[in-house]
């Protein structure tokens, strides 16, 4: 499923998406895409706590803006925070002629 056009990514940001009343964000770090659904292992809530914003200050990790769990953003593992150890749900991402493509379950 087509969720938008590369292009309309901006490199080291954050973009929330409801796809099939599903809520799921993406992070864009140079040529690669990551995607996972908008839920926090802690609580169940969403991550962001105003639109399209996920990221650290520095943009270097994923936030909860709730408890401030810190997550990676290559592969979602809790890094820090109250579900350390834990993982956001990932969403499989291929970039296919410059669209962005996601394979929901």
């Amino acid at each position: 499923m087509q969720l938008c056009e590369l292009e309309d990514l901006i490199n080291h940001h954050s973009k929330g998406f409801v796809v099939n009343d599903q809520a799921l964000f993406v992070v864009r770090k140079n040529d690669k895409v990551f995607a996972y659904k908008n839920h926090c292992p802690h609580l169940g809530i969403q991550l962001n706590w105003q639109e399209d914003s996920f990221l650290t200050y520095e943009k270097e990790l994923i936030q909860c803006s709730t408890h401030g769990a810190l997550f990676n953003i290559h592969n979602g593992l809790c890094v820090a925070g109250p579900c350390s150890g834990q993982s956001l749900e990932a969403i499989p991402v291929t970039i296919d002629q410059g669209k962005v493509l996601i394979t929901l379950a």
